[in-house]
C-alpha cells in the first residue's frame, strides 16, 4: 500500500501532467502545492466545456454568436426569423404594433432542449414586416396556463417612454448604422484608467447623453493623460439609482443617454484619441425585474437562474445565474462578444466577481488570506469556470483586449494564464487601497499615520498577477460615504476654495495631502491606475442618484468639471497635478516597471523613499517638519533633477524647492542602497527625481 506522500505525489505528476504550464504556477507560489489537485479538476472541466462545445456547437466561435440568431431578426428575402430559448413555456408567441398586438397570431414552434423559432414570410410587397421603431413583445404561455407578455433577452433595443414603470422592447433596424471608423489602438503598456458614467457626466441636474460625452469629457480625459475608460451603467437597468448594476437587458445599451449608434460614436471617437474603452460588465446577477427584465422568463424561477434559495442574492436583492446551464454560457459568452464586436469595446472590468467565486458570495467573511479559504466546497467552480470561458474567448477573438476583476477575496491565480490552472484576468482591482486612505483619514492623526503600514498595503500583491492601484472609485463617492477632497476639506470647500482667499489650514492639509495620496498610489500600489471621474479635481460632495429618498433630484448626480476651468478656484491645481502625474508615467511607464524597492520607510521623520523606473521617489507625510540634507539611498549614481514636485505653483503648493537645483550622488551607502543624496524635503510635499545620467 502507497504511503500518503507517495500517493499525493503522484496525483501531483497527474496534475502537473494535465494542466499545461501548472509547475510554473507552482514554481512562482509553492504555498500553492497542496492545492494543485484543484487547479486540476478546475482545468480539465474547462477544457472538458470547451470540448463539449467543439463537438456539439461546431466551437466557441459559433457558439457565442447567439445574438445572430436568438431574438428577432430580418432575412435577405425580407421575412422574420425569431428564436427564443423558453424551456419552463408551454407556448411561446411575437406580437406588438406590427400585428395590432393580436397575442397569439403567431405562435413559435417548438424545438428540442426548451428552444422555440418563428418564420414570418416577408410581405408580398417586400416591406418590412416590423418597421425600425415599432414595440415588441414576447407572449408566454405558462405551465399553469398564466400567459405572460415579456421582453427578449436578446433585445437589442429597450426604452421607457414618459411616466411609464417598465421599459418597452423596440425593434432597432435602423436603414443607416454607425459604421466604426477608426481600428482599436495597441494594448497599453501602462493602463490609466478614468471610470466613467455617462449620465452625470454634465454639471447640469440632469441625465446626460453619449453625445454629451463624447463631445465634451473625451477631450478632458485625452487632456488629463488617461490611455482608458471604463464605462460603467453601459448594460441597460430600470433603476437608475442601481449606478448600472442591476441589468434587466444585457444586449441593450441603456437608451437614457442615447442610442445604440451614438453610443458606437463615443467608443470610436475615444479610439480616435488613442483611448481605449472597457465596459463595466455585469454578470455576477441580474435584476428581478419579470416585465422587462430576465426573471420569470419563461413563468419559472428557474430559466436563466438557479431554482429557489441558491438563485438569489439576499444582499442584492437580484437574481443568480446558474452558470453550468448550456443555454445560460450561450447566453453569457454570446454577450461578451456582442459588446466587443458590435459596440467596438476593448474588454472588460467584471463586477462582482468574489460574488461569483463563492457560495457564500463573500457575505460575512474577513478573507484573512488563509489558501483554504480559496479551495474546498465553497468554492462555486460553475462560476469559476465560466469566467475562465470569457477570459479565454475575450482573449482568443482580441489578444489585445483587457478584463480586470473585481475581486476583494484575493483569489491565488485570478489573473494568473488560464494554462497554469489559472482564471485567465489580465488584472485585478488593488480594493484594500482605498479602505487603508479613508481608515487613516478618519480614525488618525496625522502624525500617527504608520508609514511601514502604508507601504505594505500599497505593495501587497501576488507576484506577477497585475493589480489596478485607485485611491478611490465610484465606491467611495457615493451617499454615505465621501471622497477623498471631502474627508480631506468637509464643508471648507464651499467657501474657502477660492485663490483670492489665504489659505487656511484645513484646505492647505487637504490640497496637499490629496496630491500625495494619489501620488504614492499612482507609483507604488500597483501594474494599472484609476481614478474615478472628477475625483482627479477634489469633486466636492459625494454621489446620489435620484430616488424617493431625495425626492428624485439630480443635485448629487452630476459632474461640476466647469470647477477647474474657472482661474480664480483652486480645483484647477489639483487637476494640473493629475495631468502632469499622468503624463509622466507616459513618459517614464512606471506602472509596466517591476515592483518598486522601498528603501525607507521612516515612521518618526514620516517619510516614504522608493525608486521605480529608473525615478527616485520622496514623501515627506510629516505635517510640520521639513528636512534639509535629507540622506536617500539610490541604486544608480550619477545626476538628479526634479521632474515632479507636489509643492510647486501650479499645483497650490508652497514653491520652497528650486527646480534648477542638481542633486548629486556620492557611493555612500544607505538604506541597503550603494549609493545616497542629500535633499531638501519641505513638509507634506511629494518629489520625482530623475537620474539625468540614465536615459528616459
Amino acid at each position: 500500500m502507497a504511503a500518503p506522500a507517495d500517493s499525493f505525489e503522484e496525483a501531483l505528476a497527474a496534475a502537473l501532467a494535465d494542466v499545461p504550464e501548472l509547475a510554473r504556477l507552482l514554481e512562482i507560489d509553492p504555498y500553492l502545492k497542496p492545492f494543485a489537485l484543484d487547479f486540476q479538476r478546475r482545468y480539465k472541466r474547462f477544457t472538458q466545456i470547451l470540448n463539449n462545445i467543439g463537438e456539439n456547437e461546431g466551437g466557441i466561435d459559433t457558439f457565442s454568436r447567439g445574438y445572430e440568431s436568438f431574438g428577432v431578426h430580418r432575412c435577405i428575402d425580407g421575412g422574420l426569423y425569431c428564436k427564443e430559448w423558453a424551456p419552463g413555456a408551454e407556448g411561446v408567441f411575437l406580437t406588438g404594433d406590427f400585428n395590432d398586438w393580436n397575442p397569439f397570431a403567431y405562435p413559435y414552434k417548438k424545438l428540442d432542449y426548451g428552444k422555440w423559432e418563428l418564420y414570418i414570410p416577408p410581405k408580398k410587397n417586400k416591406s418590412l414586416l416590423i418597421p425600425h421603431g415599432s414595440k415588441l413583445k414576447v407572449v408566454i404561455r405558462s405551465k399553469s396556463g398564466e400567459i405572460l407578455y415579456r421582453i427578449s433577452p436578446w433585445a437589442k433595443y429597450v426604452a421607457r417612454e414618459g411616466d411609464n414603470v417598465t421599459y418597452d422592447w423596440i425593434h432597432w433596424d435602423p436603414e443607416h448604422t454607425y459604421k466604426l471608423k477608426h481600428s482599436r489602438p495597441k494594448k497599453p503598456r501602462s493602463l490609466r484608467i478614468y471610470e466613467s458614467h455617462v449620465g452625470i457626466s454634465s454639471y447640469e441636474g440632469k441625465v446626460a447623453s453619449y453625445k454629451h460625452f463624447t463631445c465634451n469629457v473625451l477631450p478632458r480625459i485625452k487632456d488629463l493623460g488617461y490611455n482608458c475608460i471604463q464605462l460603467m451603467a453601459i448594460m441597460e437597468h430600470a433603476y437608475y439609482a442601481s449606478f448600472g448594476y442591476q441589468i434587466t437587458s444585457f444586449f441593450a445599451a441603456s437608451s437614457r443617454y442615447g442610442t445604440p449608434e451614438e453610443l458606437k460614436e463615443l467608443v470610436d471617437t475615444a479610439h480616435s484619441m488613442d483611448i481605449i474603452v472597457l465596459l463595466d460588465v455585469v454578470h455576477s446577477h441580474a435584476s428581478k425585474n419579470s416585465e422587462d427584465g430576465l426573471n420569470m422568463f419563461d413563468g419559472t424561477d428557474s430559466c436563466y437562474f438557479h431554482s429557489g434559495p441558491r438563485g438569489n442574492h439576499d444582499l442584492w436583492d437580484s437574481r443568480l445565474f446558474a452558470y453550468s446551464s448550456w443555454e445560460v454560457l450561450r447566453f453569457l459568452l454570446s454577450n461578451i462578444r456582442w459588446w466587443l464586436e458590435e459596440y467596438g469595446f476593448d474588454g472588460f472590468r467584471f463586477d462582482g466577481v468574489t460574488s461569483m467565486l463563492y457560495h457564500h458570495h463573500g457575505m460575512g467573511q474577513g478573507f484573512s488570506g488563509d489558501y483554504h479559504e480559496y479551495f474546498g466546497l465553497h468554492v462555486d467552480e460553475d462560476a469559476l469556470i465560466y469566467l475562465m470561458l470569457a477570459n479565454h474567448l475575450v482573449h482568443t477573438l482580441y489578444p489585445d483586449a483587457i478584463t480586470v476583476a473585481e475581486d476583494v477575496s484575493g483569489m491565488p491565480a485570478l489573473c494568473s494564464p488560464i494554462s497554469q490552472g489559472g482564471c485567465g484576468f489580465d488584472y485585478r482591482l488593488a480594493m484594500a487601497i482605498p479602505d487603508k486612505w479613508i481608515q487613516l483619514l478618519k480614525e488618525f492623526k496625522d502624525e500617527d499615520w504608520n508609514m511601514g503600514n502604508i507601504v505594505h498595503t500599497l505593495t501587497n500583491r501576488r507576484y506577477l498577477e497585475k493589480c489596478i492601484a485607485y485611491a478611490e472609485s465610484h465606491d467611495q463617492a457615493l451617499v454615505g460615504d465621501k471622497t477623498l477632497a471631502f474627508w480631506l476639506m468637509d464643508a471648507e470647500m464651499y467657501t474657502n476654495m477660492s485663490v483670492l482667499t489665504p489659505f487656511t489650514p484645513v484646505i492647505d492639509r487637504g490640497i496637499q495631502l490629496h496630491k500625495m495620496i494619489r501620488l504614492i498610489t499612482h507609483a507604488l500600489g500597483g501594474e494599472g491606475y484609476l481614478n474615478f471621474m472628477g475625483n482627479e479635481f477634489g469633486h466636492p460632495e459625494w454621489l446620489d442618484f435620484p430616488r424617493k429618498g431625495n425626492n428624485e433630484s439630480y443635485h448629487y448626480a452630476r459632474r461640476q468639471f466647469h470647477l477647474t476651468d474657472d482661474d480664480l478656484l483652486r480645483y484647477k491645481f489639483l487637476n494640473n497635478f493629475d495631468r502632469d502625474m499622468n503624463k509622466l508615467e507616459e513618459r517614464y511607464g512606471w506602472l509596466s516597471a517591476p515592483q518598486a524597492y522601498v528603501s525607507e520607510k521612516h515612521e518618526d521623520n514620516k517619510v516614504i523613499a522608493f525608486e521605480r523606473a529608473g525615478l527616485l521617489f520622496i514623501f515627506n507625510f510629516h505635517p510640520s517638519k521639513s528636512y534639509t540634507d535629507y540622506r536617500v539611498g539610490t541604486k544608480v549614481p550619477g545626476k538628479f533633477k526634479i521632474v515632479l514636485d507636489s509643492d510647486a505653483p501650479e499645483y497650490g503648493g508652497h514653491q520652497r524647492l528650486d527646480h534648477k537645483t542638481d542633486f548629486f550622488s556620492e557611493a555612500f551607502g544607505h538604506n541597503g542602497l550603494p549609493n545616497s543624496l542629500l535633499v531638501y524635503i519641505p513638509s507634506r510635499v511629494a518629489l520625482i527625481l530623475h537620474n539625468v545620467d540614465l536615459p528616459n
